[in-house]
């Protein structure tokens, strides 16, 4: 065999090489995801986040032909699963972002286990939900109004609840205390849960809660809810007023949760998944799910719910500062 012709033999033979070289990424691009994809939840089962969570899941596995699953790592008012997920180099871990670890904690902890804005893609908001002021039906106040004029004449005497420190309902009854001017004692606990079975045997006085958590306590008089932090009233309670309609105008209070990726996580599977979180949160059985639960969905874009955080951490950068909020 000439020289020639096994220089043409090895040519071709690497060229073959090079070219499946370049076609094997791509086949395992299109194969992604290979295995269930995991949705790390940071807080405890019970609250408004498994509930977009799992709708948002459910919706999701169809478009990406594989099943997303919800796993709850609460701990460290998020940063237990924060600093996982920003070191999750699998390709299929995904968690949902949420005011007190996105635009919060920076604010509150001295030092954090993780950056929210390096370590993290964020991929869309998928729902805001409107955060209700809540009390006992014991508590000898029938609306927001009644609530500050006992707080004031009673001082020190009502304590209220939350999920923890830095958590949604801690942010909005302390930025309620700081436009009424009130006091009243936090009371942190480990979850939405434990958080409401106190309230309902009234060892809590009040809470604010997200409504989808709620709703049917109020609903069969287990709950009084006095107002609602939202512009304005909402379907399901039309005959709550808003703490702006109440005395407080400009007043807004609602909890957001969006779905972040680690930063490290490939830009074209990203987008794959950023996609699929939108067409699931837009689909008619979502929206009809989260509406139900007086949550309302979103699905911006990548771009939009990154603006939208750098927003909320400006706003609560001041909340936190000012009301002095610090960790567990």
């Amino acid at each position: 065999m000439s020289d020639a012709l096994i220089d043409r033999r090895t040519l071709l033979q690497a060229s073959a090489a090079s070219a499946a070289g370049l076609i094997l990424p791509s086949a395992h691009a299109q194969a992604w995801p290979s295995k269930p994809v995991r949705l790390v939840v940071p807080f405890a089962p019970g609250g408004s986040s498994e509930i977009v969570a799992r709708t948002t899941a459910h919706e999701m596995g169809k478009h990406l032909g594989q099943s997303v699953f919800v796993e709850n790592k609460p701990g460290a008012a998020g940063n237990v699963a924060m600093q996982e997920v920003a070191r999750a180099t699998d390709e299929h871990t995904l968690i949902l972002g949420h005011i007190g670890t996105l635009a919060v904690n920076p604010y509150m902890f001295d030092k954090l286990p993780y950056d929210p804005n390096k370590d993290f893609r964020p991929l869309t908001l998928l729902a805001k939900v409107p955060s209700l002021y809540l009390v006992h039906p014991d508590l000898p106040v029938k609306n927001l109004k009644d609530l500050i004029a006992y707080a004031k004449k009673n001082p020190a005497k009502l304590n209220y609840g939350s999920a923890g420190n830095g958590s949604a309902g801690h942010l909005a009854m302390e930025y309620l205390k700081m436009v009424t001017e009130t006091f009243m004692l936090h009371v942190p606990y480990r979850g939405t849960g434990p958080q409401l079975t106190d309230l309902l045997a009234g060892r809590l006085d009040l809470a604010s809660v997200g409504a989808p958590a709620v709703l049917q306590f109020i609903k069969t008089g287990k709950l009084r809810c006095i107002a609602t932090g939202t512009p304005q009233r909402i379907p399901q309670l039309p005959d709550v007023p808003t703490v702006a309609e109440q005395g407080w105008p400009g007043f807004e209070m609602t909890q957001w949760y969006g779905l972040m990726a680690p930063s490290t996580l490939n830009p074209s599977l990203a987008d794959k998944v950023a996609n699929a979180a939108i067409k699931a949160v837009k689909e008619q059985s979502s929206q009809d799910k989260l509406t139900a639960d007086a949550a309302q969905a979103v699905g911006s874009s990548p771009a939009d719910f990154a603006a939208f955080i750098t927003k909320e951490q400006q706003r609560w950068k001041a909340v936190v500062q000012r009301a002095k909020i610090k960790p567990d």
